[in-house]
């Protein structure tokens, strides 16, 4: 047996210890629930085909999604486990569109903290066995979120801040239209039913379909939104809040120390996020442990702790984290804990000493 066989039958091993169910999802799968959840972006590296009906599909870009929604289907709410260990197709820059990839997943757990540790000690165990201690990126989207609830702005706001989250450019662009938004006062706007019947004569006039595409009543709704958007004025005092937490990144303990000094200064009540943060530090090892406050998944379904762990040349070997909000995402009828994580495997063995 070769070393890299040799690596891969510990891996097998490795994943199988981790009880619960081997999860073997279909590699054809439909591909409306990935441009649902994750977007364009994401949709341009599936391997996409069509069946005789239209129905667009794809192979099988990762194994969480489908083991969730098979989840759902069987009735959801028992705690349950899956692991994998098995090939996933996306088209990549560089490398092949087939590559293999491991990971668990753990579903309704009775303990969320415990059952990321579970993640993170598989997570470091499989690393391990390619000789890598890695360098692990930690993000706390419980703790923006609890900032966020807390922090003084027009309610309209915050779900569009909480939605960039994780895109620094997007959030960025915004933080700065907001800075630069003129105190003024806003003009009187039209009553609804107003509004409407002058989108209807304005679109009779000029030709267009009242049924085809936007009708004028969304017109009219999404005019008045963005109006009442415009009116809502984020106190600059907020913006700086939002800027310096952002801002804050390093030595995993430095940067916690930091994030409840701004605490303090701004009376925010962040312990419960906080705690949960330290408490996982202890459980990292040897690992060298940053605290990046912007880091998350760009995936508006992750929750609490999230993770990336690299190797010596800065690539991303795992990622993983708590993401409550998939299931319901998904169709569940109640919030449904989750944690998990995936490795790339051809990444692991790549760093391998030659």
């Amino acid at each position: 047996m070769t070393n890299a066989a040799y690596r891969r039958s510990q891996l097998e091993s490795l994943v199988e210890a981790q009880g619960g169910c081997r999860a073997t999802p279909p590699l054809l799968l439909s591909a409306d629930p990935y441009f649902d959840l994750a977007g364009e972006e994401f949709g341009r590296r599936l391997l996409l085909t069509t069946d005789v009906t239209g129905a667009e599909y794809c192979l099988r870009p990762d194994f969480t999604l489908p083991i969730v929604a098979d989840y759902i289907a069987d009735g959801a709410g028992e705690p349950a486990a899956f692991s994998y260990l098995g090939p996933i197709f996306r088209q990549r820059e560089t490398g092949p569109a087939e590559f293999d990839q491991a990971g668990i997943e753990l579903l309704a757990q009775p303990d969320g903290d415990i059952a990321l540790d579970q993640v993170l000690t598989f997570a470091r165990a499989a690393l391990s066995l390619y000789g890598i201690t890695p360098n692990v990126r930690l993000g706390g989207v419980g703790l923006f979120e609890a900032l966020l609830q807390q922090a003084d702005m027009p309610e309209a706001w915050r779900p569009r801040i909480r939605h960039r989250f994780g895109h620094t450019e997007a959030m960025d662009r915004l933080l700065s239209r907001l800075e630069q938004a003129p105190d003024l006062p806003r003009t009187e706007q039209p009553g609804r039913d107003e509004l409407i019947e002058d989108v209807t004569a304005r679109m009779v006039a000029a030709g267009l379909s009242l049924s085809d595409g936007r009708s004028p009543e969304e017109v009219a709704d999404r005019y008045l939104e963005q109006q009442a958007l415009d009116a809502a004025q984020v106190p600059r005092s907020t913006l700086k809040l939002l800027r310096d937490f952002l801002a804050i990144k390093g030595d995993a303990l430095s940067a916690l120390r930091q994030i409840e000094a701004l605490a303090e200064k701004h009376r925010l009540f962040l312990g419960p996020p906080m705690k949960a943060i330290r408490r996982h530090l202890d459980g990292l090892g040897e690992a060298r442990v940053t605290f990046d406050a912007s880091f998350s998944p760009r995936l508006d379904y992750y929750t609490g702790i999230v993770f990336e762990m690299r190797g010596q040349g800065g690539t991303v070997l795992v990622s993983g984290g708590q993401y409550d909000r998939l299931l319901e995402r998904l169709g569940a009828t109640a919030p449904i804990a989750a944690s998990g994580c995936a490795l790339w495997v051809d990444r692991m063995e790549a760093e391998w000493p030659k």
